[in-house]
């Protein structure tokens, strides 16, 4: 058979769009040429997969034109991850393999110029396509066990070209591989009980937890910040499956081993002199930003208003829509970005305002133009806004232990699984339409809650953003209806968005 087909994966963003390697042996002057829009490294990909047929003893047909064809061509082709596919063409189309043994199979993988096998990016994605597409995937041994997190999918996997050839011939069939791996132990991840004091902070933590709302800590240096959001993870739901397998995509696209922290949450806490392209993702070649790379999970700016405006403000929107658009010339690209925001911040560029001692030297004009970087829209869209401040040093104990991860863990899944019964969602996603339903209130709280919207001065979005977090508070405390406690404690946790000498009524 002169002319051989064999199906592929590319990688665009976290998606994984199906290549044709359309393989040609025809008579004249021997030559091959490769077409389908290649880039340098799919260009290279005739010298690999010469060699490698070659040192594995396999014939390459070098007396014969040969014409290598990517489709569709206007997909641009990057990485090594064709070269086995060309290989497996070139066999089919000079007989070597048989073509039905290729028929519903799809194949990944680059060639070392021995014929072994090195791993591609992005093999999670692929796995997911031919899971829909029912094909069978063949590729590299050291990607077999990120694709085999997907059920239903076969995967062979191989060291070495001629592995895969005797199995195609049908000589030594290779097993399908087996998902082995084991979730991650949420005991390993730091305990709440670590944090002395901060009964209020703690508090916000879990009612951040429960709703998945943003939550911006601010005070001075060394009141538990940044201790304090790093035991978030420990206190949230392991991820259901499918949202394990988005989580692992990205972090299949992005090069990173997934399968250690399987299925927890993603922590990413990038530093503050992160770029935009950093944060939200894009390049020459678009791949995922730290927002992405944290979707299902939690992403922890320390440091906020140090971070450059410009970038910042290009959180508004995967923070409303939970995805980031990226577009270029030649292609459109969307990223999932479903993150809960945990930031924190100085309360001044010193950081001392407001500290007993009476270090701080900052004048009025300094603080206003500190916090000016943080704009309005932005602060919106944060939820809980929580002063800390510094607590009496205590070696007793006293001040630690309750409550520990295991026990706020258990309130915050319980809040979310009456969240997810009542309205499909956590009550940080709810849209207008589902404040009004599900965060209604009795007409006297009603009238309440505009007398303190109005005093306090806050926006229409910081008021429906006041009822999510109160409808969290009456989750956690398994309660039917939203009272005016829950109100209070909602609306106290809008501090940085109060007018000067505000109050409740």
């Amino acid at each position: 058979m002169s002319l051989a087909i064999v199906h592929s994966r590319a990688k665009l963003g976290v998606q994984a769009p199906p290549v044709t390697v359309e393989v040609h042996l025809a008579n004249g002057m021997p030559g091959l040429a490769l077409v389908g829009l290649p880039e340098t490294a799919v260009r290279e990909s005739k010298d690999r997969v010469r060699s490698a047929l070659q040192n594995a003893r396999l014939e390459f047909p070098s007396l014969k034109r040969i014409t290598i064809n990517l489709a569709p061509a206007d997909l641009p082709k990057e990485g090594g991850r064709f070269d086995l596919a060309i290989a497996l063409g070139l066999l089919v189309a000079s007989g070597q393999i048989p073509a039905a043994s290729l028929e519903h199979c799809e194949v990944l993988g680059e060639l070392a110029l021995s014929g072994e096998l090195r791993p591609v990016q992005g093999a999670l994605p692929a796995a997911l396509a031919c899971r829909d597409n029912q094909r069978t995937l063949l590729l590299p041994r050291a990607n077999a066990a990120e694709a085999a997190l997907v059920r239903g999918v076969t995967i062979i996997a191989a060291d070495h070209l001629l592995e895969l050839c005797e199995h195609l011939r049908g000589e030594q069939p290779l097993a399908p591989v087996e998902c082995n791996a084991s979730p991650a132990a949420i005991g390993s991840l730091p305990d709440l009980r670590d944090v002395e004091g901060q009964a209020q902070a703690k508090r916000a933590l879990i009612v951040a937890a429960a709703g998945s709302h943003n939550l911006l800590l601010f005070g001075p240096p060394g009141t538990g910040k940044t201790l304090l959001a790093s035991r978030l993870p420990g206190i949230l739901p392991a991820l259901e499956e499918d949202e394990a397998l988005e989580v692992a995509a990205i972090q299949s696209v992005c090069g990173r081993d997934m399968l250690q922290q399987w299925p927890t949450r993603p922590f990413r806490a990038p530093h503050h002199g992160a770029s935009a392209a950093a944060l939200v993702g894009g390049g020459s070649q678009p791949r995922p930003g730290e927002i992405s790379q944290a979707h299902h999970g939690v992403l922890f700016l320390d440091e906020l208003p140090e971070f450059d405006r410009k970038v910042l403000e290009m959180l508004r929107e995967p923070m409303e829509s939970g995805e980031i658009h990226i577009a270029r010339a030649r292609e459109q690209l969307t990223f999932p970005a479903r993150f809960q925001l945990i930031a924190a911040m100085n309360p001044c560029p010193c950081g001392y305002q407001g500290d007993p001692s009476g270090r701080c030297r900052c004048s009025a004009e300094q603080v206003e133009r500190y916090r000016s970087k943080l704009s309005g829209p932005l602060l919106d869209r944060i939820d809980l806004h929580l002063a800390m401040h510094n607590e009496a040093f205590s070696l007793s104990g006293e001040a630690y232990g309750k409550p520990d991860s295991t026990e706020a863990a258990a309130w915050v899944a319980a809040a979310r699984d009456q969240q997810l019964k009542r309205q499909g969602c956590l009550n940080a996603h709810l849209d207008l339409a589902g404040v009004r339903q599900h965060c209604a209130l009795q007409p006297a709280d009603a009238a309440w809650l505009e007398q303190a919207v109005e005093r306090l001065g806050l926006s229409r979005r910081a008021s429906h953003r006041a009822m999510k977090v109160a409808r969290t508070l009456a989750d956690l405390e398994q309660a039917a209806e939203i009272d005016r406690p829950h109100l209070a404690e909602a609306l106290q946790y809008r501090q940085l968005d109060r007018q000067p000498e505000a109050g409740l009524p």
